[in-house]
């Protein structure tokens, strides 16, 4: 089974991170690789642009690719929506029909941007509608041409491979859509955002007829114990049996604390030892709860996976 991820950019690294972090450790051969074997012998990732990924998807040159929804929209995939994952369905994708269908397995949280239609600041152009028969420039025509049928605004597209924003101040065009994260850049480029066209992140997604693949639900499920245990801390302490009660409502858990007997200490009362899984950022308060009630010998870890 073949994963295709992208081979360069500021998803690679986060992408790689996480692989390794679900156990698919990568054995590098060279530095500019088209291909890594990985620890598990049916499992090799192949190292693509991220935004040909969608494509290789689809064509069954890999089984799994790792890459932003903006990107597997604008290929022209319907991108489907998993039972069961967080993820959110894109609908379908520009051109596209339901035989080229990507499955959207996860979102893995990282990547988030938006796609957004923007205009120069103290323009003529306020509104959507203000773009009749103007002309918008994209790094992303499918997506946008998809939205301006979907507002019904007959727009001129013209398709840019960089330096987006600059195209209003040199006549290029009237508007831009494009990427932004923190929108400092369009700030900077005095561009104003008018809507928004599509909110992306980094998913995981996979051919259909593959879905149900044993060796895909288990990559699959690797992965998701890893975004699962973020921003979750494991905690143990000692706790006087007598206040377990009390050390019970305070803990939140993961269905329920653990709770084991323990020696007892030298003036004979009994303990326990409990154990349960709390959100990070309710650690801080927990503990203080927890000494109030007794509970010593508190112990936060970090959780590498979760399998929930």
């Amino acid at each position: 089974m073949r994963i295709a991820v992208p081979n360069k950019g500021r998803l690679h690294e986060p992408t790689i991170e996480l692989l390794e972090r679900a156990g698919l450790h990568l054995e590098r051969t060279a530095d500019r690789q088209l291909y890594a074997d990985t620890v598990d012998p049916d499992v090799s990732i192949l190292f693509a642009r991220a935004a040909d990924i969608p494509e290789y998807v689809r064509d069954g040159a890999a089984d799994l690719g790792i890459t932003g929804l903006d990107q597997a929209v604008e290929s022209g995939a319907v991108v489907e929506h998993v039972e069961g994952t967080d993820a959110d369905g894109a609908g379908d994708g520009p051109g596209a029909s339901g035989d080229e269908a990507l499955v959207d397995l996860l979102d893995l949280g990282y990547g988030s941007c938006r796609l957004v239609l923007a205009a120069p600041e103290d323009g003529e152009i306020e509104s959507v509608a203000d773009l009749e028969g103007r002309t918008v420039a994209t790094e992303f025509p499918a997506i946008t041409r998809s939205y301006f049928e979907t507002v019904g605004v007959d727009a001129e597209i013209v398709t840019v491979t960089g330096a987006t924003e600059l195209t209003p101040h040199v006549e290029m065009a009237d508007a831009i859509v494009d990427i932004t994260s923190t929108g400092t850049t369009l700030k900077v480029n005095r561009l104003a955002i008018i809507d928004e066209v599509l909110e992306s992140s980094v998913r995981l997604f996979a051919r259909p007829d593959v879905v149900d693949d044993g060796k895909v639900q288990q990559v699959t499920t690797a992965i998701e114990s890893v975004l699962a245990a973020e921003d979750k801390r494991y905690l143990m302490m000692n706790a006087p049996t007598a206040n377990l009660a009390a050390v019970k409502d305070v803990l939140p858990g993961l269905g329920g604390p653990t709770v084991m007997d323990v020696e007892a200490d030298a003036n004979g009362d009994g303990m326990v030892a409990v154990h349960a899984v709390v959100d990070e950022g309710d650690v801080f308060s927990t503990i203080t709860d927890l000494k109030s009630v007794g509970a010593s010998g508190i112990l936060v870890t970090e959780i590498e996976r979760l399998v929930e």
